[in-house]
């Protein structure tokens, strides 16, 4: 069965939360399997290299699967492959085991990416109007809620094989059910003569780029946010928690009031206002050198860089003479690698000019996010002509 572009428009949050909520509950839980599997810190971080090099891998197949069999069926493969994956991920003896294990899931999880934002994007244009920030503002709440419930379980000493076997049932039982919802399988399938893997144009490397700057941005706040406030300004380490906590605070709120803004000013004063907003107030946070100004400044780079992954991904949906899964694939696995190498550049630099002035990139970046503003005027919203799809066998 398929449903109307209002019944999947519910069925895409339901993924995305869903999609937030494993990945909130396997970081929540990242301690208790390192404890579990007798890890150094040395020997965890090379498990999880493993999980990101499977997402890298599989980013740009999946892409190319949902060209060719739609959206809605690459999706649903996806999703039941990522929550087998965080069922059993805990249940890892040995380092290789869990190495194994977590390629498998870094490539479930990089495929369910790609393939839930090209169904989003589908969604959105039959829906007729802008709806895909409130899809990524679904995944992080999804997120917080991950975190939170996998913190209880933690203090409440439950098993961590149990806990993410019961995240993972629990998800894919509601997740494959609601995906039952999506548009009908043919809805953005191409034709098998129509080529998958073509050159990128011109367009979508501009879009890389910015994914590329905007996912910098937001794994250097994850992971030198609070070392920035305890080690730099000699803050209590709860109080230096809170930076990170007011980014992730803005960045949900910006994403859930973005599609509204994009609708009233357009794509691009979105994302060059993000951008200036992110760069002046995070740069004047690093000049008063004071806690408070720092968490408002990762505030600020939190609500500037909300709306801006939402409106990379729909141009890349959009890119002519290309499949909207393949060019979501090449911009996301772009982004991804941005994501993953940008907080060890950033320790680099730290450890040649101090701290401090190695954050004096993200003001940088963020201005670079406002420059390239113009190469998202392709985001503007354009519903599709109205039609309904046709129902197909899940």
């Amino acid at each position: 069965m398929s449903g109307t572009p209002r019944q999947a428009r519910a069925a895409v949050t339901a993924v995305f939360f869903l999609n937030g909520f494993i990945f909130g509950s396997w970081a929540a839980r990242i301690p208790a399997i390192r404890d579990h599997v007798g890890l150094s810190d040395g020997e965890l971080g090379i498990a999880l290299a493993c999980g990101a090099i499977g997402s890298i891998i599989a980013m740009p197949l999946a892409g190319a699967r949902a060209a060719r069999v739609g959206s809605r069926r690459a999706t649903r493969v996806a999703l039941g492959l990522m929550c087998l994956a965080i069922a059993v991920v805990a249940l890892a003896p040995s380092l290789p085991a869990l190495c194994a294990l977590l390629l498998f899931m870094g490539a479930a999880m990089g495929s369910c990416d790609v393939t839930m934002n090209a169904h989003g994007v589908e969604v959105e244009r039959r829906y007729g109007r802008a709806i895909l920030a409130a899809f990524h503002a679904a995944f992080s709440v999804g997120g917080l809620a991950g975190a939170a419930l996998g913190a209880a379980a933690a203090a409440a000493d439950l098993d961590v094989r149990t806990h993410l076997a019961i995240v993972g049932v629990v998800a894919g039982a509601v997740g494959l059910t609601w995906s039952r919802r999506f548009l009908a399988g043919d809805a953005d399938a191409t034709e098998r003569s129509a080529p998958i893997f073509v050159r990128p144009p011109r367009r979508l490397l501009a879009l890389g780029a910015l994914a590329f700057a905007c996912l910098i941005i937001e794994g250097a706040s994850a992971d030198w946010s609070a070392v920035y406030l305890r080690d730099e300004l000699g803050t209590a380490a709860g109080a230096a928690a809170l930076a990170f906590t007011a980014f992730s605070i803005t960045m949900t709120l910006g994403r859930l009031v973005g599609d509204l803004l994009v609708g009233r000013f357009g794509p691009q004063a979105i994302v060059r206002g993000g951008g200036a907003l992110a760069a002046v107030g995070f740069g004047l946070a690093l000049s008063a050198s004071h806690p408070v100004a720092a968490i408002a400044g990762f505030a600020c780079l939190g609500a500037g860089m909300s709306g801006v992954v939402p409106i990379v991904f729909r141009a890349a949906g959009r890119v002519p003479g290309m499949a909207a899964g393949v060019g979501l694939a090449a911009v996301s696995s772009t982004g991804y690698l941005g994501f993953l190498v940008g907080p060890p550049a950033i320790g680099g630099v730290a450890t040649l000019v101090g701290l401090p002035t190695a954050l004096v990139v993200l003001v940088a970046l963020a201005a670079t996010v406002a420059a390239l503003a113009p190469t998202t005027r392709h985001a503007a919203f354009a519903p599709a002509a109205a039609h309904e799809p046709h129902p197909v066998a899940a």
